[in-house]
């Protein structure tokens, strides 16, 4: 079985995978798209895709792409904690720290306090500066990435966990055709509501459909639809803690309404070590 996912090897996405998947042939893709149109494809029977970042927010090329390619299921969500590592060939007095803008971000009071002369230089991903470090021994050059990629690049870890935020996690999709196999216990349901045009209120009413039923909400967030300036489709996840049957009448009053409802998936969550 071949399993896809946002490359490039090492990276967080790979972590995922290789974490969720035993012992299959892993595909990497060097972009979101990419991954989910091998789906598409039947290249891969599953893609592994971030879709949020509890720091930097939503991926949105994720919802983008599963918001216009409706044969595509959500089958599980993956959590994985994000710990960043200072990576170089040896001990120094680092000039410049090269890294992905996130992990950059995200290391902001560990790169003020100990580096604070260094440039820091952005790449195209945490393994791409890895890469470049193990390549340029003679130079006094960092990179900030996964303590994985410190064993794939031959590189020695400086200084660990230097993220700011230590409740760091990236939510993943694993996402497929249709639901073939059973990740386990659904937990989670995802939806992309659309509203009736130049409604008043609409949206109070959609969720209203949700509030009394006492359906618990965990994310909503609006996405353009790329029709016209200021129309939206809705991505909602919602908890699997009541009734089935609430769930779905509430899916019918939305609908009834003159919403649109197209349901993502209804999946398990795991938290990954």
């Amino acid at each position: 079985m071949k399993i896809g996912y946002l490359g490039p090897k090492s990276s967080f996405s790979h972590q995922a995978a290789k974490k969720q998947f035993d012992a299959v042939d892993l595909v990497v893709y060097a972009s979101i798209p990419a991954c989910l149109n091998a789906v598409l494809k039947r290249e891969v029977a599953y893609s592994i895709v971030p879709i949020e970042n509890s720091l930097e927010g939503s991926v949105h090329a994720t919802i983008d792409t599963l918001s216009q390619n409706h044969q595509l299921q959500v089958l599980a969500e993956v959590i994985l904690p994000i710990k960043q590592q200072l990576l170089a060939t040896s001990k120094g007095s680092f000039k410049k720290i090269y890294s992905h803008p996130q992990a950059l971000a995200q290391s902001q009071k560990f790169l003020a306090t100990h580096y604070p002369t260094a440039e820091l230089v952005p790449t195209t991903s945490t393994t791409a500066a890895c890469e470049y470090v193990a390549t340029q021994q003679t130079q006094e050059i960092a990179a900030i990435a996964a303590a994985e990629a410190a064993v794939s690049y031959g590189l020695k870890i400086i200084s660990s966990n230097i993220q700011d935020n230590d409740f760091n996690q990236t939510r993943f999709w694993i996402v497929g055709l249709k639901p073939t196999t059973t990740f386990g216990k659904a937990e989670k349901m995802s939806l992309i509501l659309t509203l009736p045009s130049n409604k008043a209120g609409a949206l109070h009413q959609m969720l209203a459909a949700f509030g009394w039923r006492q359906i618990n909400l965990s994310k909503i967030e609006s996405r353009p639809l790329k029709t016209s300036l200021g129309e939206y489709f809705f991505v909602i996840d919602l908890l699997l803690d009541q009734p089935q049957q609430l769930i779905d009448n509430a899916i019918e009053e939305i609908k009834l309404l003159g919403g649109t409802v197209i349901h993502l998936g209804t999946y398990p969550v795991t938290l990954s070590s």
